[in-house]
Order: C-alpha cells, then structure tokens, then sequence
C-alpha cells in the first residue's frame, strides 16, 4: 500500500501525493506522474493488446518498483485530493517543479526523476520541464506538452478548438466542488452537453458550466483571447518559448495521427534538440488508443498496435528509463513512424476498411529523403503537380455559419459524445453531430471546394508536415479557412460508391493571417495569402486512388464557428453568410505542399 502524504508547494497550497517504495533499503529512483485525474483512477490507457483491462495506479506502480523504481503520484492543484483552485494548465510549472525539489529532498529518492503521463500529465511534464527542475532525468510525454497551445491544442491558427469545452463540463462534473455539493452535481449532471452544442455561442451565465463559475470562467478566458500574446506565452501552455533553457533529460514524444497532439509532439521533438537525447513515436491510433489497430471506421492492421514492436507500453517505458538511469541498452531509432496504407481496401469481418499500414524507422524528422512537393489546385477540380497556367476567376462558395461543415472524424480527443475522432468515409450520416438527411458525401455541399488529381497510376507516400498555401478573400471582415486532405479509393465491391477516408486537417481564422499577435480585419474583396498548417502525417496513397484536397471555412464542432461579423473571438451575437473565394490562377496559384518520400 501507499504512503500518502499532503506536500507543501511554494504558496503554502498542499497536493495529496502517493508514494509506492521498492523492498530494500534505497535510495531509488523515481518515476512521478501528475495527474488531474485522481491519482488513485485507473487510466483508461494503461491496456496492452493482450490485457484490455486497465491496470489500476498500484499494478502499474508495483511494475516498477519490482525493477528498483519508487513510483509517486500526485493529483495536481484543486483536483481530488488536493487543495487549492484549480486553474487548467497554468499552474502545473511551479507545482511540479516544487514537487521535483521535495522529491530531491527525501530518504528514499536517490536524486534522479522520471517523469510520464498521457495527454495532461503530458503537459503537468512539459510544463515543470520548462523550469528545469533538479533531478529530472527522463521524461515519456505521451500525447501532450504544449508547444504552443494558441497554433494547436487550445486554438488552431485563431479558431477555438471545442474539446476544450465538453473536456471543463465533463470535468466540472468530477471537481472536488461537485463531489461535495450534491445540488452543484445534480445542476452539472442534468446539462445535455450535445443539445448545449446546438446553441452556440454560449455566453457567461448562459452555458452548461454556468452552475460551476471556476470552470466556466477558465473556459471563457481561453475561448476570448484570440491574439496570439503574453496570455499565450506562458508557463504551461507554450514549450516553444522554454526550450533554450529546457531540462537536459531526455525525452520521448509520442502522438498520432488522429490524436489533436501531433503538432505538439514534432514541434517539441525539434525544438529541443541540443538539450537532451529526443525520440519520436508517431502511430495511426487516436488519442491514447496506442494499443488498438481500428479507428473510427478503419482497421489499420495487426501491426498497427505499439505492441507489436514494443512488447507493450510498460515494458518500452522500463527500457528507456533503465538506460537513462541505469546505462542498459536501448536498441531503438530516434524516430519511429507508422505510414499508413497498403491494406487490400476490402471490408474486414467486423465491417471496417482495411487500410492497413506499417511502420518506418529514421534518423530525424522530417524523413531524410522526403521531398515538399506543391499539387496545384485548378480551376476545373483538378490537382496536380502543373502550375496554373490561365487567368481564371476565383471559386466562390457563399459560408452560412448557421449551417456548418460537420466534422466526421479526424485528430482530437474529449468531445464524445458529440463527435468522434479517427477515419471514416467523409460521408454525412446520422451518427455525426450536424448532419441532415439525406446524408450525401461531404463533397456534394456547395460550401466545400474539392479537388482531387487523377486516379494515380504509380503509388505516392507522404511523410511530415503539410501545410496549403492559399490564395483567397472574403466580403466580410473576417472569415476562416479550413483545409482536409483525404485518400480516394475507387470503387469497389465492398464500397461500390468508393470510399473518401480523412487524413489530416488544418484551419486559419482569417484576421490572424498576417500576424496573430496583432489581428487585422479584412476589406470587401481584399486578396490575402494564407497558409494552413495540416497536422503532419504519414499515408501510402495506392495506385487508382485520388489524392483529394477540401477547402471550406468550418469544420464543428472539432472548431468554434467563425461568424463572419468580426466581433471579438468568443463574443460574437450575430451570423452573417460570407461569399469566399479561392483564387487558382497563373499569378495566385493556390496549392498544397505534400511530404512525398520515395517508397
């Protein structure tokens, strides 16, 4: 059993903390989690492909300590069993840098800390690291650490994700505040958080987090601080400003590709080279699922669990803290990535698409070898590698905020019930938030511009960052632009109407095109060139398949809807239907850049 204990931060605040000991004497090493989830919860993705039931805190604490490790979790500031107000994120610096020093500061720990965690116990490492704290020698940030919260993780390029939203009513639910408050409880508990996603924008005092003032008020004053200044740079919430002077531990950062942290993982595996030793994961799961090879409605195959490489995710944890700590060998690449494609396209038993996948290893990312290649978009729908070579007019679409886009999958986490990460057919159905009959393909909405090269006649695979680089304007003074690239399969016996499977995505809000520190609204018809940064991936598009790319403006509930008013971010009490258009000529050619690595 656990000792527990109530430690002392700086401001005199005190954090209930569990400590498992090894047998024997010590001193130990230590690996320390802080978690907003209840030090004593199982986390749902401590599974391994042979166990689907989550090993419980002390399972997982005694894997360690068998092998000479002193396992410590703490529940982070005004969580469970801890005092004090919590405020999401911007507390976690001080707190686990002072958790670090006390940790130093006892018998049994021999000086040396590791540090892990999925999603916010990624960030609770990201942000004591910032503060390089004595004694931190190895950190396993899975699926989190901001690098920079306002590009991805809080907003996107301006746009306010929405997982943030159901994440603080979902959590609000389970606050210290709420388990001792019956009637603050059964107020939470009586919210539907999908019929509340159909009333947008939600206001302060008029939201499902009105019954609980803290959590709403922490919501808010994300969701209205659009420009990207002094509230985005700090502790907790923005690694990129921190990694000159970043902890030397050395670090392994893992995401993938339907995960909302795979920016994160890349940004930070670049920006803190130099420091210590870095190591990249990038697998096809969606948030967490590490263990699993179906997401949404596609199988990625037998090899896509990290079991399949790794023995599970215990066991790769213990190499790399045993040869951080006690020099054993760890026999690994810097990089590790699953390229998806190459499965047989067939419906599998269970009634997915078998996409199918593998993995690479590399020396750095991005792949040597990968190659950015512009496909330029056309007038007439087509995609290619030919640069426009006519004066053409725009494409128009007319943007009716009060109709988005809905969203069908893709990279996030948090939002069940109202949306769903993963791969699906980018199809509307009744299972998406936001669709109507009679559910067509996305690509028949007149709001969605869709262009897509001829069915390929050799196989192309993309590996890295993408971003599309756009020519484009709006009549109003402000709008956003959404970007989703997609891999075609033609049709077939299983899918006679073929299948449009989502790859990766991205969004800019319009006014923090030019600079996101100073937002600028537009002109009537002023012409700006944009850039949206697509979340990287990694997919073998197979010969007769269509590389596609969708242009649109809204993409929810992933995002918040831009109004087109040009009212303050998260404050805005009118709609208005844009008319934005995409410019695809010889003087503004609009394209996509694309990773292309030789197979």
């Amino acid at each position: 059993m656990p000792e527990t204990m109530m430690v002392p931060m700086r401001d005199g605040i005190r954090l209930a903390t569990d400590v498992f000991l090894p047998d024997g004497a010590g001193p130990f090493p230590v690996i320390m989690e802080r978690t907003p989830y209840g030090r004593q919860e199982a986390s749902r993705s401590e599974i391994t492909a042979s166990r689907r039931t989550p090993a419980s805190r002390a399972e997982l604490a005694a894997f360690f300590t068998v092998h000479g490790y002193a396992v410590v979790y703490q529940d982070t500031r005004g969580r469970y069993g801890s005092e004090g107000t919590f405020v999401k994120y911007l507390s976690d610096g001080e707190d686990g840098f002072d958790a670090c020093a006390w940790l130093s500061r006892q018998p049994w720990c021999d000086g040396r800390i590791c540090t892990m965690g999925l999603s916010y116990s990624a960030h609770t490492q990201g942000a004591l690291g910032c503060l390089n704290p004595p004694g931190l020698m190895a950190q396993v940030l899975d699926c989190g650490g901001f690098a920079n919260s306002w590009r991805s993780g809080i907003r996107q390029s301006g746009a306010f994700e929405m997982k943030q939203a159901s994440w603080a009513f979902r959590n609000a639910l389970v606050s210290p505040e709420a388990m001792v408050d019956p009637v603050l409880k059964a107020a939470l508990a009586s919210e539907d958080i999908r019929d509340w996603f159909t009333r947008m924008p939600w206001k302060p005092g008029h939201s499902p987090l009105r019954h609980h003032p803290d959590y709403e008020a922490y919501l808010f004053e994300q969701w209205t601080h659009g420009a990207f200044d002094s509230f985005w740079k700090q502790l907790g919430i923005w690694m990129e400003g921190y990694h000159e002077r970043y902890s030397a531990a050395a670090c392994v950062h893992m995401s993938s590709w339907f995960d909302p942290y795979t920016l994160t993982a890349t940004s930070n595996f670049l920006g803190l080279k130099g420091r210590g030793k870095q190591r990249l994961i990038l697998g096809p799961w969606t948030h967490g699922d590490r263990s699993n090879s179906v997401f949404g409605d596609v199988s990625f195959g037998d090899t896509a669990p990290l079991d399949h490489w790794a023995g599970d995710w215990r066991a790769y944890r213990l190499r790399f803290f045993d040869h951080v700590i006690k020099g054993a060998t760890l026999d690994e690449p810097n990089v590790r990535i699953f390229v998806m494609g190459g499965g047989s396209g067939r419906r599998t038993p269970d009634g997915r698409l078998d996409h199918g996948g593998h993995w690479i290893e590399a020396e750095d990312w991005p792949v040597p070898g990968t190659t950015i290649q512009p496909f330029y978009l056309h007038d007439d729908g087509s995609l290619n590698r030919n640069r426009p070579g006519a004066a053409v007019q725009p494409l128009a679409y007319d943007f009716d905020p009060s109709r988005p886009v809905p969203t069908i999958g893709g990279a996030f986490s948090s939002l069940e019930p109202i949306a769903f990460a993963g791969a699906f057919d980018q199809v509307e159905s009744p299972d998406f938030f936001g669709c109507a009959p009679p559910y067509l393909p996305l690509a028949s909405r007149s709001d969605i511009l869709v262009f897509q090269t001829a069915p390929l006649r050799e196989p192309v695979q993309i590996v890295g960052p993408i971003e599309a680089d756009l020519w484009v304007e709006t009549d109003g003074p402000d709008t956003d632009f959404t970007a989703k690239l997609i891999d075609v399969y033609p049709p077939s016996a299983d899918y006679p109407k073929g299948y449009a499977m989502n790859l990766t995505d991205g969004i800019i809000r319009l006014r923090y095109a030019d600079n996101p520190a100073k937002p600028r609204l537009r002109r009537t018809g002023e012409m700006t060139r944009v850039t949206i940064t697509l979340f990287p991936t990694a997919n073998l598009f197979q010969m007769g398949h269509r590389i596609r790319l969708d242009i649109s403006s809204s993409n929810f509930p992933k995002f918040d809807v831009n109004p087109n008013t040009g009212e303050p971010d998260g404050k805005a009490v009118r709609k208005r239907i844009a008319r934005n258009a995409v410019y695809v000529d010889a003087g503004r050619p609009s394209s996509i850049r694309l990773p292309v690595l030789a197979i």
